[in-house]
């Protein structure tokens, strides 16, 4: 599976990443898990099973879900408090649920 995260600019998420990918492995889940900052979105979700973005980057939900409608890939924003504790498990938790796992 592959967890899209998108933020501003890329540096605060990837500790998220870190995190999840703690996670994924303790829970034996494999996941590919990547950061990138909302210029570069489009370059990066062809191929991602989940995307997230970071409350930061919210205002981008409406253009991204209009742009993978056709993919049904699903798509929410990481609340603010799990977002600031950089909590990994509470955020592959989010990405499990929408993916029906």
């Amino acid at each position: 599976m592959k967890i899209v995260l998108v933020c501003f600019a890329g540096m605060s998420t990837s500790m998220l990443v870190n995190r999840m990918n703690k996670a994924a492995l303790e829970k034996n889940i494999k996941a590919e898990i990547i950061a990138v900052p909302a210029c570069d979105i489009y370059n990066n979700i062809d191929d991602a099973d989940v995307i997230l973005l970071g409350p930061q980057a919210r205002y981008l939900l409406t253009e991204i879900k209009n742009n993978v409608s056709d993919k049904n890939t699903p798509i929410d924003i990481i609340d603010q408090q799990t977002y600031g504790m950089m909590n990994g498990e509470a955020v592959l938790e989010i990405a499990l649920k929408l993916l029906n796992k």
